[in-house]
């Protein structure tokens, strides 16, 4: 079931189409991604390395850089202490490459997924106390090690925390407390008072931040920190945040630094994955480059991902570029397996009237549930949580729907726990396997949302007839990438428009070419990416069996379809030519 609906918000459309040389089509989408001043609207449009921030405005870095430069100039060690998915390798390896420029005795450790976990444990922090570490540097996981700091403390060794993640809070008569790790210097700039203008950064930015202050303070000058641009973007799209502010223009500038980088394991992988010559976009970070950073965390070892970062020669990062790939093709296959046991057991057990889905898969492999949660939560709209026997019981992984804070949710049932963590979107936890039946009745018996909250909700940006489309609009269009979450890719719709022919495409039929026309004659090339026979079988049961064979047979009939949808250029054999993809249709 879904809901469409046209944002209506006003502005002076024409006036910004003035202001800065664009089609007012582009101002009115502008003006629906909730920027109001000429200042934003600049910035969105063209904003350049300047518009970034003082990283010093980030509380906490001017205190941990003096402390870092003091350990260093002591001959101190310092271990980093990462995390095993994009965000994690990033930030490890901006902060190992970002101390050893400075000449400190460093040095990095990634807890492994399957046997320790999310976050620092206390393994981590005793065996870095017997290699004689004087200082632990975290990064993306440490706003919830409380125990670890404390033991981090009890063993006379010094902790820096940098993450992104929220805190953990007890609630208690309404009030909300925040328990916050007693780590020598705290960088989180989701914690309360934060000074930085934009805190909804990912961890890798965190460490550029604070690796940008730490070389200003050692008298390395300004900007060479951006030998690290690359890696923020490329955690940035890889941890899902919004693209919008500081980090659309990360995003962009580290995009383009990307297809110019001298790092040998970044070329490789491009390499590998069949993008050299390419310009890389942010869905080729996410759904091509990232998911084979991430596949050697889930199924390895996130260590050689980093490797492949940290590579010496073009032999080794060839080598681990195709290591990854192959185990990225590995993970497809074990996702693809896991939706299909997930959906079966939904059916089995009359889950489909939950509002939060808690799946048991006991077999499926631990480090794959986030993935299969969050595609059983695209198929079902719902927020959903997948889990997995593991060595030390149960864990999972969760993944929520806007109007549902997973983080906060889970935090007014912690008691079932026996750890979790994570944002309002996405979580992960662990508990005793006598515990999933009482998670799931209590997780949905606290659940308010709506049917109206579980309704998807298709959002379009303007209805905008076919005939208005143009090569001029769209390449216009290509000012608002890059595209992703909080700066979604624009949706217009077309209504009444008549079928004068169709053609089924692909051997797995997955994908419908359509001619379309208006009631004023305009005509354009209309693809359909989906289920080809579920999308004719709609159609028959509208319009009826011999219609269909109609269309067809390139025949103009009664078929009719309001869609909506996204315009672009095609180019084949040097003739370009306009066409929409659809992306729904009625």
């Amino acid at each position: 079931m879904e809901k469409w609906f046209v944002k209506n918000i006003g502005g002076d459309f024409y006036g910004i189409a003035r202001e800065f040389g664009i089609d007012p089509v582009i101002a009115r989408l502008m003006i629906n991604r909730g920027l109001r001043t000429k200042e934003e609207m600049r910035v969105y449009l063209s904003g350049g390395r300047a518009d970034i921030p003082d990283p010093a405005l980030l509380k906490g870095t001017e205190k941990a850089a003096a402390l870092l430069l003091e350990k260093i100039r002591e001959g101190k060690r310092i271990r980093i202490i990462g995390d095993y998915d994009i965000d994690g390798v990033n930030a490890t390896y901006i902060l190992f490459r970002g101390l050893s420029r400075l000449g400190a005795k460093v040095d990095y450790e990634i807890p492994d997924r399957i046997n320790d976990g999310f976050g620092i444990n206390d393994r981590i922090v005793e065996d870095a106390f017997r290699d004689g570490v004087d200082t632990l540097l975290t990064c993306d996981n440490g706003i919830a090690g409380i125990g670890q700091a404390r033991l981090a403390r009890t063993l006379g060794m010094t902790m820096i925390i940098t993450d992104h993640h929220e805190p953990m809070f007890e609630e208690e008569d309404g009030e909300r407390r925040l328990i916050l790790p007693e780590a020598d210097v705290l960088i989180d700039p989701s914690l309360p008072g934060e000074t930085t203008p934009h805190p909804g950064i990912c961890g890798a930015v965190v460490a550029w931040k604070l690796v940008g202050v730490l070389w200003k303070t050692a008298g390395i000058p300004a900007g060479e920190e951006d030998v690290f641009l690359w890696n923020a973007a490329f955690a940035t799209i890889g941890d899902v945040m919004d693209l919008t502010g500081e980090n659309r223009t990360i995003v962009r500038l580290g995009l383009e630094a990307i297809t110019r980088t001298e790092n040998r394991g970044m070329r490789a992988l491009i390499r590998a994955t069949g993008l050299e010559g390419r310009k890389i976009s942010a869905y080729h970070i996410g759904y091509v480059l990232g998911p084979c950073i991430n596949a050697s965390g889930r199924l390895e070892t996130a260590k050689e991902a980093l490797q492949l970062f940290l590579a010496e020669s073009d032999v080794e990062a060839a080598e681990l570029a195709e290591r990854l790939r192959a185990l990225n093709e590995e993970r497809k296959d074990m996702t693809a397996k896991a939706v299909e046991a997930a959906s079966a057991q939904i059916a089995e057990r009359g889950m489909e009237r939950d509002r939060v889905l808690v799946i048991f898969l006991p077999d499926c492999h631990e480090s794959v549930a986030g993935i299969v949660a969050g595609k059983i939560r695209e198929q079902y709209n719902k927020p959903a949580f997948v889990l997995t026997r593991a060595k030390d019981g149960i864990k999972g992984s969760g993944r929520s729907i806007e109007t549902w804070s997973m983080f906060e949710e889970m935090s007014a049932v912690s008691g079932l726990f026996t750890k979790f963590g994570g944002h309002p979107m996405a979580a992960g936890l662990s508990m005793t396997e006598d515990n999933i039946d009482v998670f799931r009745r209590e997780i949905n018996a606290r659940c308010r949302l709506t049917e109206d909250d579980l309704t998807r909700k298709v959002e379009i940006d303007m209805a905008m007839p076919i005939g208005y489309i143009s090569e001029r609009l769209c390449g216009q269009l290509s000012l608002l990438e890059p595209c992703g979450k909080g700066n979604t890719k624009p949706l217009f719709a077309a209504r009444d428009l008549g079928v004068s022919g169709a053609r089924v495409l692909g051997a797995n039929r997955n994908a419908v070419r359509l001619g379309l026309f208006d009631e004023k004659g305009a005509g354009i090339t209309g693809l359909y990416f989906g289920d080809a026979d579920a999308f004719l079988s709609d159609l028959r049961s509208r319009w009826g069996e011999d219609e269909v064979q109609r269309m067809l047979q390139g025949r103009p009939g009664k078929v009719r379809l309001t869609v909506t949808y996204y315009p672009d250029v095609n180019e084949f054999r040097g003739t370009r030519s306009l066409q929409i993809t659809i992306r729904n249709y009625r």
